[in-house]
């Protein structure tokens, strides 16, 4: 029985899991969930009540899995393929998981911060907030641009886990606080990124729901 992939094409975490599905060809029965219906979001919380997505649906085994970086290992343990996305080397594994965190806790959130806060009305920004983010961001691509003059991929010479989560968290931070153009390296990172087929793909998928990505308030 095929695995069950609960999630958004337009969401980043979402999109995390799909490229490690993309880059090792790995069949998966999709469940596209849409958390503004309310069929569709309960028939999802009797499955993961947290509704929370992605989540993995291994029918074989009985197995819930959620967290994209969970569905990432348990892909690498069970459907091992020509992307080796957890590295054999321990050492490598461990710097797969390091940046992988990276992305997902300093790239990743704090976009989801400045996102979030375009969807809230007019009298409950949190002005304060989205200055934390954007100095989060920025110092984020900081470290990026050092690390990245070293490296092909994020964890190394390999795509990796860190890859996974590196390219959405980019791809949507860019759209609220762009790349600086001193950022060669990080750029140039981010470049190697978007021409990869497995998030080319993603990208595609997730065109019809382009317009869902808030606009910032002007004024």
């Amino acid at each position: 029985m095929a695995l069950r992939l609960y999630y958004h094409p337009f969401a980043s975490f979402c999109q995390k899991a799909l490229i490690a599905f993309y880059e090792n060809g790995i069949a998966f029965e999709p469940e596209i969930v849409d958390l503004g219906d309310a069929k569709s979001r309960a028939a999802f919380a009797a499955v993961w009540p947290l509704a929370k997505f992605p989540v993995l649906r291994d029918e074989a085994r009985g197995l819930t899995l959620a967290e994209s970086s969970i569905v990432i290992e348990y892909l690498a343990q069970t459907r091992p393929g020509t992307a080796q996305l957890i590295p054999a080397d321990a050492d490598l594994a461990l710097q797969a998981r390091l940046w992988d965190r990276f992305y997902d806790n300093y790239v990743h959130v704090p976009m989801q911060k400045i996102v979030g806060d375009r969807l809230r009305p007019a009298d409950s920004h949190d002005t304060h907030g989205v200055a934390e983010a954007r100095t989060l961001l920025d110092t984020a691509y900081g470290m990026i641009e050092r690390e990245m003059a070293q490296r092909t991929w994020a964890a190394g010479e390999d795509f990796t886990l860190a890859d996974c989560a590196a390219a959405p968290a980019l791809y949507y931070a860019n759209l609220v606080q762009p790349l600086g153009s001193e950022q060669h390296h990080l750029k140039a990172y981010f470049d190697r990124l978007m021409a990869r087929p497995s998030f080319a793909r993603v990208v595609e998928e997730a065109k019809p729901y382009r317009h869902l990505f808030p606009k910032e308030a002007s004024g």
